[in-house]
């Protein structure tokens, strides 16, 4: 037995071989005659087989013969053009959609190694995944409303509200004893500044940082339209010239709180606790302050036409330069709120009545250069009790 299998193994070996030579013999065969049948037998049946019924003499056959083989050869030269044409057209095409295929393989491998690094327990680590993502989103369209909830995923599970973990503030301390988020959650300022620059696409609608941590936090300029801060704490944070139309801030803690010419625009703010905050020459039209308290917060010169006040509080408010003339302020609490005489009113309203101070305008607003930066800036306590 030992012998044997050998011997058939070289039997099927040769047998094999002789098999591929009988095939290319076969082929090469193919290829003599499929050409002679084209070039000597084909010109003379077309030539005997005249498709009019026509006879062709013998002395004109030979000329006859030899313009179908030109016609035929002026047929088949066309075909390889236009097969090469074809084939010139398909290269880049395929070139194309294998470096899309490439790219696309490279930006997910980017785009796992930077989620990984999320979970690291690194700070620069954090960081690094977070600007990564950043920018795969500005880079990959098809990929940036992923990166849009992770980024507000990460705000949610990292600074929750009320506050979890020993390191970090508590609830009821106060906004002053707070160390700006770019300085004790500097993670977290990265994402927060990446979903606001990201979100300026609007390409997801209501993604967002709810129920977070967000005191002193730096978003000044940033866009959040249609972004969700349902609960969150936005205690002293920085807005100014903030985009936040349509977003939703229901419940929302926005003590003292810069939304200096911030837009605001269709926002719903229904039960916000906006007092002490600031929203000089913002726009607040269309917006939704129903049952919102923001005592001592200063509107002056806002755009609030159209906004609703339905019973929100608004005691002891700035309203010098404010337009309210199409607002709604059926059951709002008045008593104290300062006016001029650039605020407007709804039509019969009467602001005397419902406990309007008249007070002289206050000239143009400072520049926001000249005010003290929110890192040094300290709230002074309110006057207002919950």
């Amino acid at each position: 037995m030992g012998t044997g299998e050998p011997g058939r193994g070289r039997r099927a070996w040769h047998e094999g071989s002789v098999r591929r030579r009988a095939a290319a013999a076969l082929l090469a065969g193919a290829g003599l005659v499929l050409p002679g049948t084209v070039f000597v037998v084909l010109p003379g049946m077309v030539v005997d087989h005249d498709l009019a019924g026509a006879s062709v003499a013998a002395q004109d056959r030979p000329k006859a013969v030899n313009d179908v083989r030109t016609t035929l050869l002026q047929v088949i030269g066309g075909l390889v053009v236009l097969f090469g044409a074809c084939a010139t057209w398909r290269r880049p095409r395929v070139s194309q959609d294998g470096l899309r295929a490439t790219q696309e393989g490279y930006v997910t491998d980017r785009f796992s190694r930077a989620a990984d690094q999320l979970g690291s327990d690194k700070l620069d680590v954090r960081t690094g995944g977070l600007h990564a993502l950043w920018r795969i989103a500005e880079q990959s369209a098809r990929d940036r409303e992923a990166i849009v909830s992770i980024q507000a995923a990460y705000l949610r599970t990292h600074l929750p509200w009320p506050p979890a973990g020993p390191e970090a503030p508590a609830a009821d301390v106060s906004v002053n004893d707070v160390a700006p988020l770019e300085t004790r959650a500097a993670d977290a300022q990265v994402a927060l500044t990446a979903l606001g620059v990201l979100r300026q696409h609007r390409e997801q609608s209501w993604a967002g940082p709810s129920i977070t941590d967000l005191r002193r936090a730096d978003c000044d300029g940033l866009g959040f339209s249609e972004v969700n801060f349902d609960r969150a704490c936005m205690e002293a944070a920085g807005l100014y010239h903030a985009h936040l139309t349509r977003a939703s801030l229901v419940s929302v803690n926005l003590r003292h709180a810069d939304l200096t010419t911030a837009i605001l625009r269709r926002a719903r703010r229904v039960l916000a606790d906006p007092r002490a905050a600031k929203l000089v020459e913002t726009d607040l039209r269309d917006a939704d302050f129903t049952e919102t308290d923001p005592r001592e917060a200063n509107l002056r010169k806002a755009d609030a036409h159209g906004a609703a006040f339905h019973r929100a509080d608004l005691r002891m408010t700035d309203l010098r330069g404010t337009d309210l003339s199409t607002a709604d302020l059926v059951e709002a609490r008045l008593a104290g709120a300062l006016a001029s005489e650039h605020t407007r009113w709804p039509a019969g309203f009467d602001h005397v009545a419902a406990g309007v101070v008249e007070a002289d305008d206050p000239g143009p607003e400072p520049s926001p250069l000249l005010q003290p930066p929110g890192m040094t800036w300290r709230a002074p306590p309110l006057r207002s009790t919950p």
